[in-house]
């Protein structure tokens, strides 16, 4: 009975040496690269955060650099029986000159009065307004009963920065809003102006200059 119980015993620290020797074999096994689950990585696309006083170092830009085409605005030689500080405005030409002394003038790109608004005559300046208000005449309401009846002066006036008022008509020496008018015969009668010209224009002249209108 001793010598079966020692067998015994010896059997199953045989097996239990062979199970962990097994095990431990295990452990040091190549483990099949195929089984081992890839890494999951996360890709986060990071914006780079700009400085603050770059934003804040960007200039507005200035009005006069937004107006085109530019002012050709230049001091001419002028021939012509009128005094310094009368305004001669050459419809053909698309021209307005302001005289000076010695035989000068100040010339300024105009738009003119399109096909069948066109003339010519003397006025005198009787009124001046820095961005005027602007309320379109009858006529012009008749031709386009879109228009508003009145506008605030401001930027989108028709009317810019400054306007002359000639004389009792409704005719105007003023800037505009639309400067690609410039040179060209479009308006309905009035004298437009680059915004910068009229209001160069309009620090040299006082009420009661004279205004000549040649075709």
């Amino acid at each position: 009975m001793r010598r079966i119980a020692l067998a015994t015993a010896l059997a199953v620290v045989a097996a239990t040496g062979s199970a962990n020797a097994a095990t431990n074999q295990q452990q040091f096994l190549p483990f099949p690269f195929f089984l081992i689950p890839a890494p999951q990585v996360t890709t986060v696309a990071v914006q780079p955060q700009m400085p603050e006083q770059r934003v804040a170092a960007v200039p507005a830009q200035p009005e006069q650099q937004q107006e085109s085409p530019r002012s050709n605005r230049e001091i001419v030689m002028f021939s012509g029986n009128y005094a310094p500080g009368t305004i001669v405005i050459s419809t053909a030409e698309r021209r307005l000159y302001y005289v000076l002394p010695n035989g000068k003038a100040v010339r300024y790109g105009v738009g003119v009065g399109r096909e069948g608004f066109q003339w010519s005559g003397t006025e005198k300046i009787t009124n001046k307004q820095e961005w005027p208000d602007w309320r379109p005449p009858e006529d012009m309401l008749r031709r386009r009963p879109d228009l508003p009846r009145y506008m605030a002066g401001g930027e989108g006036n028709p009317l810019g920065a400054r306007a002359l008022y000639l004389g009792g008509s409704i005719y105007r020496i003023h800037g505009s809003n639309e400067p690609d008018t410039i040179g060209k015969a479009v308006s309905s009668g009035c004298i437009r102006m680059l915004n910068a010209d009229v209001v160069d224009l309009y620090d040299r002249v006082k009420v009661g200059t004279q205004v000549v209108v040649l075709r």
